[in-house]
């Protein structure tokens, strides 16, 4: 049964302006309204609350310390304590976000649970101080701190880093000119960019996930929606071009849910979509790609 869980955070993303925060705070919400949680809750799904994560505060920072650093550290622990809980009571949690920070949570929660990770992004998210001078938002580093590439703060919250080993994580749906597409290729057991799925599809793809011994186990599915290109959803802070379809995206999805024991969905931005218009292409998208989502783990 899932479990759907609002994580309403912002504090992994730079502020869109000076003076302003990011939206991201504000999807679970405009997704309820668009008609999931019904959706979802006739399904069968129960609503397991909200995980309120901690203020947004624009303020300087040194170049290896993270914005809201202290704030993203304790929302991670509460939410990744709430999965945790809820795959004891055998269900699936289905995490709303917020944005991609939620990563970190999910990820201690699979130090805690075992099993893979699968990471689908636009980008592979793996900015760390050693390919780059500063990092800063966390929300373009998740993929960094799960293997153990970022900052202790980050990476290794309470000793537990690295959450997931890199042979035990796949990435699908970066563009083919991502800046660390080579060092992440190295890193993981699989990356596969988003012109191979609009290539071969989204089912292949997911059997491709699934071959990898790591994922045995089960695995978390991290969903950043910017995977999606934004002729499709425009509504993110980084629109790339090259990106999969609403329907490419549900049939990779719907290849993966089965075996993974939960999932988060990230970066939507409402104040990018003032008529609600892409928060209704997105409810179709989580409704119809994760119906099964941890049916064979929990069924």
């Amino acid at each position: 049964m899932i479990a759907i869980l609002s994580a309403p955070t912002n504090l992994g993303l730079n502020p869109p302006e000076p003076g302003a925060v990011p939206g991201t705070a504000k999807a679970p919400e405009a997704l309820r309204e668009a008609g999931l949680h019904e959706r979802l809750i006739r399904a069968g799904a129960v609503d397991a609350g909200v995980v309120l994560p901690g203020r947004y505060v624009d303020a300087p920072r040194p170049h290896d310390v993270v914005r809201n650093q202290e704030a993203i550290v304790e929302h991670a622990r509460r939410l990744a304590a709430r999965l945790v809980g809820l795959r004891g009571e055998g269900l699936a949690p289905l995490v709303l976000g917020g944005d991609c920070s939620i990563a970190v949570a999910a990820g201690l929660a699979t130090r805690v649970v075992g099993g893979g990770f699968v990471h689908v992004d636009g980008h592979t998210d793996f900015r760390h101080l050693g390919n780059s001078p500063a990092v800063g938002a966390v929300g373009g580093e998740g993929l960094a701190a799960l293997v153990g590439r970022h900052i202790p703060a980050i990476a290794d919250i309470d000793g537990l880093g690295p959450y997931v080993a890199g042979d035990r994580v796949a990435h699908v749906g970066c563009r083919d000119d991502d800046e660390d597409l080579a060092e992440v290729e190295a890193a993981l057991a699989l990356v596969i960019p988003a012109s191979e799925v609009i290539l071969h599809g989204g089912a292949r793809a997911a059997g491709r996930v699934r071959s990898v011994p790591g994922m045995n186990g089960g695995y978390w599915i991290q969903v950043d929606v910017d995977v999606l290109d934004p002729i499709h959803m425009p509504a993110v802070d980084s629109p790339d071009p090259g990106g999969l379809s609403p329907d490419e995206l549900i049939e990779l999805l719907r290849g993966l849910a089965p075996a993974a024991w939960g999932a988060s969905v990230t970066i939507f931005d409402p104040d990018l979509d003032p008529d609600g218009v892409h928060a209704r292409t997105l409810s179709r998208v989580i409704a119809e790609g994760f119906e099964d989502l941890g049916r064979t783990r929990t069924g």
